[in-house]
């Protein structure tokens, strides 16, 4: 069976996050520093011998994978099914904000976020239902090595569903995925995925530039 190692990418640092707002379908732009992640993560592109470019449709992620498209001569394939997670009511708030607005709801949440998203928000299961096929499309078409620039909400859901593991851990078993640092995950055989490595940044694998902390 063919083999396929997915680079899955979250997207540079956007306006949105020295705030820590949630950012799902707003489209949020990336900040100077965002821009630069998405150099640096072209440098890494240039040499990795890449079969295919996918990221989400919302300006952040292909704004960070068009330097890459650009250093490897392919089209930056965009993909519906990859967009972020709808956090409904807490769209664009702050934890502390979420915290006046539904603190029950807010609660519900960071005890099992997949199972009881945010109010009128995206479960968790929906998210990977919708999400988990534009992988295995990806598989079948580049088996190889493909690039995914997406989102880290998102990929920490898919992250769980292809190691086996329960969607409601997302948060403690990913607490962070560093924008544009490199997760890897090779599929294919029986069984799931195996995780090659997390959060491997610059490249050289070692993160270029001091960045602030932030955890949704």
């Amino acid at each position: 069976m063919d083999v396929t190692e997915l680079v899955l990418v979250r997207h540079g640092e956007t306006e949105w996050h020295a705030g820590n707002r949630y950012a799902g379908r707003s489209d949020v732009a990336l900040t100077p520093r965002g821009k630069a992640h998405a150099e640096e993560l072209a440098q890494w592109a240039a040499g990795a011998g890449l079969d295919a470019i996918l990221c989400s449709p919302l300006s952040r992620t292909r704004a960070t994978a068009a330097p890459a498209a650009a250093a490897t001569g392919l089209d930056a394939v965009v993909d519906d099914r990859l967009i972020e997670v709808d956090f409904g009511a807490g769209e664009g708030l702050t934890r502390a904000e979420m915290a006046e607005e539904f603190p029950e709801g807010l609660a519900a949440f960071l005890a099992a976020p997949a199972s009881c998203p945010l109010p009128g928000g995206e479960p968790g299961a929906d998210a990977v239902a919708r999400a988990r096929p534009a992988l295995d499309d990806a598989c079948r078409a580049w088996p190889g090595r493909v690039l995914v620039v997406a989102h880290q909400t998102l990929l920490r859901l898919l992250l769980c569903d292809l190691l086996g593991l329960p969607l409601d851990h997302y948060r403690t078993v990913f607490p962070r995925l560093e924008p544009v640092a490199r997760t890897v995950v090779v599929v294919g055989g029986a069984g799931p995925a195996g995780l090659r490595s997390l959060n491997a940044a610059g490249p050289a694998g070692v993160p270029p530039t001091e960045e602030p902390r932030w955890r949704r």
